[in-house]
């Protein structure tokens, strides 16, 4: 293709867009709604992404062990789940640490500090805090605590009990909701990127229709395919231009005005931080969704036509 035929295909393109009035206007508005939900999305999927992170950290599976276990075998056990493929981290808790953690947080219960003089000796355990990489991996890691033959010493399991049941329904609450926010999120941004195609596709279809004789010489003297959808599809192309410029001039304020407020709410996860030092990759999805969805309708309206 020649620079000429590229420039008069541009420029047509250009023509078609601005004939198109009210309805090129409504187009790119539709087109700038679905954009903006688009990039609400990613700042969402990053925003929840931050606080399951943050619930993941707080949530473990704990292994107790009996009080005559050696420190040398539970090392050893540490060793071999610190192998797993599934895991992220394990912490070792003493029994004297624990105490000490247990007095710490009851400081001003003097009543249950009393007590637990009395009993002269430590009662409790020392502990294995297992941390997997996905909460789903947390059956397979408690699977494999139970069936390791190195949780036994002299023939006796050193292992007193495992706290996965306890924490079971809050991992699955956890994993339910990273799948569920996946899917619904997908679901809304096809929603919307389809009610953008069908917009663009009747404005090209309308700007088709308006045009259709000067197709039909076009055609009668011979010019390509190409040459016939490519004004068309650089409508397509400068409504997506539009709307993305729109999306991307409305970010910035609104993610400064937000990032505040989400600092406070969600823990530390800042919206505008996280904007500027995403800001590129931000800007090639919002142009590059703007671009595809204004292209596509127009390739499937024009074909539609040609093939009439």
């Amino acid at each position: 293709m020649s620079w000429m035929i590229f420039k008069r295909m541009l420029v047509s393109g250009g023509k078609n867009f601005i004939r198109g009035g009210a309805v090129s206007a409504a187009t790119v508005l539709i087109m700038t709604v679905t954009l903006t939900v688009i990039g609400s999305l990613i700042f969402l999927s990053a925003l929840l992404t931050f606080t399951l992170n943050t619930i993941k950290d707080k949530v473990d599976v704990s292994v107790y062990f009996v009080t005559t276990a050696s420190e040398s075998e539970i090392l050893a056990v540490k060793n071999q789940i610190e192998k797993l493929a599934e895991v992220s981290s394990v912490t070792y808790t003493s029994a004297t640490e624990a105490l000490a953690t247990f007095k710490n947080r009851h400081a001003t219960d003097q009543l249950t500090l009393q007590a637990l003089n009395e009993l002269g000796e430590n009662p409790l355990d020392a502990s294995l805090a297992v941390r997997a990489k996905d909460p789903s991996e947390y059956e397979s890691i408690v699977n494999f605590l139970e069936a390791s033959p190195a949780l036994s010493a002299g023939g006796t399991s050193i292992v007193d009990r495992i706290n996965y049941l306890q924490n079971k329904e809050a991992i699955d609450r956890l994993t339910l909701a990273i799948n569920a926010t996946r899917e619904i999120g997908f679901a809304v941004v096809i929603l919307f990127a389809l009610a953008s195609i069908l917009i663009a596709f009747a404005t090209i279809r309308l700007a088709i229709y308006t045009a259709k004789d000067e197709i039909a010489v076009m055609r009668l003297v011979g010019a390509s395919n190409i040459y016939v959808q490519g004004p068309f599809i650089v409508t397509g192309i400068i409504t997506g231009i539009i709307a993305s410029a729109l999306v991307e001039l409305a970010l910035w304020p609104a993610t400064w005005y937000a990032g505040f407020k989400t600092a406070t709410w969600f823990g530390g996860f800042n919206l505008s931080e996280y904007y500027m030092s995403h800001f590129v990759l931000i800007l090639v999805i919002i142009v590059g969704s703007g671009i595809l969805l204004g292209a596509v309708a127009s390739v499937i309206a024009i074909r539609r036509y040609l093939k009439a």
